[in-house]
């Protein structure tokens, strides 16, 4: 019993620090403009069980279909009822099951090295920060792990079965996002550069069958939602042509190729210091390694995570959330540099002190400033002005019961989330003939306009719906 402790207590407790560090106080952050926009849409399949995947605005379904148990065991069966804590809890999840799944990938390092390799995924910045963001990309990572120690199960014993279940989580990546493709391309194109031994299974082209078409299975159930929507199917493949043109153009997203590398180097904003050197530079030494005398875990680790980053730096389009797909390589790397290290004590001291500092800015980044525009991992993020927009709303329409809320902006996410349940609510990108409302919410280049079309008594106030965009608050002034 002492010695099966000693085995498992260390993933135990690395698990339940993931745990923690992804589920504490979830509803504290503001929801950014994109999960609030997906958890709307999540009340509408939670309400109707409708759900119709959208190829312009919107990545794939699984997402949505994973935070339905969720809401239900917790008793909410409406958009009104939907809480933050609750859609956030989905990306929570997967994000500490990628924790176990890297400890399960770094198995070929040894007991302690995987350990390690997992606790620096638990208490990344990035990894951390995103698994309490109702958006996909977490799922995708960790859908990835999963496939990725399914399909080494796989080449080591040949059991097809393994075979199928990779395959069936790379279905499950499709259909959480359309850039899956370059994550497995980059998966298998590091296997074949660390030159690895060849797969034990004596059938391999029944097997890769078997994977594939456990694959398009899966994406298939998905996109048709359960078979209740075929064109989904149609639309899942046009999806690329316009994802493709927005990632070439940039679509605002715009940034340099180095863009990725900052976020693990030293920087300073307005006061605030972020920094990954030390995981960093374990890193660059474990990809030395690598290229020296490293084993073919290693080796995959480092061709896996140049692909990877190599693409996502080649491309204009860039947003902060995609960074977390370099984080388990770096980990594994770095893991790997401290397994090299001769004197155990040495490693075990050293790797604290990445530990530590990695802790110290997920504090950071997640308690001290998750909203605060100098976060790097903050991108446009609403700004906690956007939750004084509820009481607004209900003392306005308890004052004028007949009356109702107007809302005329260009943009005015995520506020169709803080107002969710109340029926008198109206939103319009141009200002309507009759602006008057109970309360009335613009943007400050549409103020005058609408200023210019209220007939009563208004009182003005301002509120910031994300850095660089304020609003205008209309409130009536009682005669």
């Amino acid at each position: 019993m002492f010695a099966l402790v000693r085995r498992w207590l260390p993933l135990a407790i690395i698990t339940a620090t993931a745990l923690w560090w992804r589920t504490h106080d979830l509803s504290r952050r503001p929801m950014h403009a994109d999960e609030a926009n997906q958890a709307v849409k999540l009340g509408e399949l939670l309400e109707h069980g409708r759900y119709a995947f959208d190829p312009a605005d919107h990545h794939g379904p699984t997402l949505y279909y994973a935070a339905l148990p969720i809401a239900w065991l917790r008793g909410e069966r409406s958009l009104a009822t939907l809480t933050e804590t609750t859609v956030r809890l989905v990306p929570a999840i997967a994000g500490t099951l990628g924790v176990v799944l890297l400890f399960l990938l770094a198995a070929p390092f040894g007991r302690w090295p995987a350990a390690t390799a997992a606790a620096l995924l638990a208490v990344a910045p990035a990894f951390v920060y995103y698994s309490r963001y109702f958006i996909q990309e977490t799922l995708l990572l960790t859908f990835l792990l999963a496939a990725a120690v399914c399909a080494r199960r796989w080449w080591l014993d040949g059991h097809r079965h393994w075979a199928v279940a990779a395959g069936a989580f790379v279905g499950l990546m499709q259909a959480t996002k359309a850039s899956a493709p370059l994550f497995v391309a980059a998966a298998v194109a590091a296997v074949w550069v660390s030159r690895c031994a060849p797969p034990a299974s004596r059938s391999i082209r029944r097997d890769l069958a078997l994977a594939v078409g456990a694959a398009l299975l899966v994406a298939a159930v998905f996109y048709s939602s359960f078979g209740t929507h075929f064109s989904g199917l149609r639309d899942a493949v046009s999806t690329y042509a316009q994802a493709s043109a927005r990632a070439a153009a940039g679509a605002g997203h715009e940034k340099s190729w180095t863009y990725y590398l900052h976020f693990f180097g030293w920087s300073r904003n307005g006061g605030l210091l972020w920094q990954q050197l030390l995981f960093a530079c374990l890193a660059l030494g474990g990809a030395v390694l690598a290229l020296r005398r490293g084993r073919e875990p290693m080796r995959a680790a480092l061709a896996y995570t140049v692909i990877v980053g190599v693409a996502l730096s080649l491309t204009p389009y860039k947003t902060p959330w995609h960074v977390i797909h370099l984080v388990p390589g770096l980990a594994l790397l770095a893991a790997g540099a401290l397994a090299a290290i001769p004197g155990r004590g040495v490693a075990i001291v050293l790797a604290a002190g990445v530990i530590i500092s990695q802790w110290q800015q997920t504090r950071l980044a997640v308690d001290l400033r998750p909203a605060d525009a100098r976060n790097p991992y903050a991108y446009v993020h609403s700004s906690p002005d956007v939750k004084r927009v509820r009481a607004l709303a209900e003392s306005a329409l308890l004052a004028s019961p007949h009356g109702s809320v107007h809302v005329i902006s260009e943009e005015y996410w995520p506020l169709p989330w803080y107002l969710r349940g109340l029926g008198q609510v109206g939103y319009w990108s141009v200002p309507p003939a009759d602006c008057d409302g109970a309360l009335v919410i613009t943007s400050t280049t549409l103020a005058a306009e609408v200023r210019a079309r209220l007939r009563g008594n208004y009182h003005e106030s301002y509120l910031g719906l994300r850095p660089g965009f304020i609003c205008v608050v209309f409130t009536p002034v009682a005669p």
